[in-house]
């Protein structure tokens, strides 16, 4: 999907009392909580215990064009929220029914969703009274750090293989498209927001934490001031330990899946996750992503996540999806017709 931010960098055009209206409705959410105090949970630590949304308009990555612009105007974060708005108006608008059907070379993901499933967001994200241009706050330009040649090489013949035997069984399909965990790294860590399903229900109980995922229902667990598992278990999640710093719950993880990478990442993948709550509707998440393999060098991205009073649904992933039992059974057939013409 294109970069919203940096589209509506280019095109946002707002009348001026369409503006005034959006700089007051969006000032509350610039606030400081400096002195908020968590309410505590029953063992005495900060609840962070609820409902959380992480959905944004803010990108990820900087856009090239905004450079080494950390922060937007007031002006600039209301343009852009109506820009928004008015283009989910107008994808709301009723198809037309005598349209063409789209082409097999349609491959936007536009073509293949429409407005009704898309929740990834309608504001700018604000961390610390700032609004951001993007979650990824260093290295300083906003950028993820460059591959190295190893996770670069090791990119290449992954695909490789893919290209060689792509269906050969269910194996060899991606988690997503079993339905086996969430999409684009949704879970975490890091745990990114995404185009929809940015829901999050976080609860304690003595000894755990534990964040049930909307996207595919992933159930992550974290111990706290726990001793590592065994190197031979890795969950899909990875290992996550947690400690209590004050107001704020520190998650450390390791030995994650190997089937469950980041932009490749390899096995000396380490997050290292922060939660702080900083007002009744309001917890600052951040991540700091290391591994050498992979990466030029660490990174950190920072999130807000807002309170939400949202259920979180049945996430029926294969319900009524014949695709993979297709792929494969078309697979099986030209195999058979392959086997037949030697």
């Amino acid at each position: 999907m294109k970069n919203r931010l940096s589209a509506l960098a280019r095109s946002a055009r707002v009348s001026p009392t369409l503006l005034s209206l959006a700089l007051l409705a969006s000032s509350p959410g610039i606030a400081q909580t400096d002195n908020y105090r968590a309410p505590r949970t029953a063992d005495g630590h900060p609840s962070l215990q609820g409902m959380w949304t992480n959905n944004t308009i803010t990108p990820l990555e900087r856009p090239p064009e905004l450079a080494d612009r950390q922060f937007l105007t007031q002006e600039e974060q209301a343009a852009m929220e109506l820009a928004v708005a008015d283009a989910t108006a107008e994808a709301d608008l009723p198809s037309d029914p005598n349209r063409p059907p789209p082409t097999k070379d349609q491959i936007d993901l536009e073509d293949s969703y429409n407005a009704f499933w898309f929740d990834d967001g309608t504001k700018v994200a604000i961390y610390n009274g700032e609004r951001r241009t993007s979650l990824v706050v260093d290295p300083p330009d906003g950028r993820i750090p460059a591959l190295t040649p190893a996770a670069q090489a090791r990119l290449a013949a992954a695909a490789e293989e893919r290209a060689r035997e792509p269906f050969r069984g269910p194996e060899s399909r991606s988690l997503a498209e079993r339905c086996l965990l969430s999409f684009g790294s949704s879970s975490g860590p890091p745990m990114l927001p995404i185009l929809y399903n940015n829901h999050y229900q976080i609860v304690q109980s003595p000894g755990y934490v534990m964040i049930l995922v909307e996207m595919v229902h992933d159930a992550r667990i974290i111990r706290i001031d726990a001793e590592p598992l065994p190197a031979v278990m890795s969950p899909w999640m990875g290992d996550s330990i947690g400690r209590w710093e004050g107001e704020t719950l520190v998650v450390e993880t390791r030995n994650i899946h190997p089937l469950q990478t980041y932009r490749g990442s390899g096995d000396q993948f380490h997050t290292v996750e922060r939660f702080t709550r900083v007002g009744p509707d309001t917890m600052n998440y951040s991540v700091t992503v290391t591994d050498p393999d992979t990466f030029s060098r660490p990174w950190t991205a920072e999130i807000p996540m807002v309170r939400t009073q949202d259920k979180l649904y049945e996430y029926a992933c294969h319900e009524g999806n014949y695709a993979l039992q297709g792929i494969l059974a078309g697979a099986r057939v030209q195999e058979r017709d392959a086997g037949a013409a030697q």
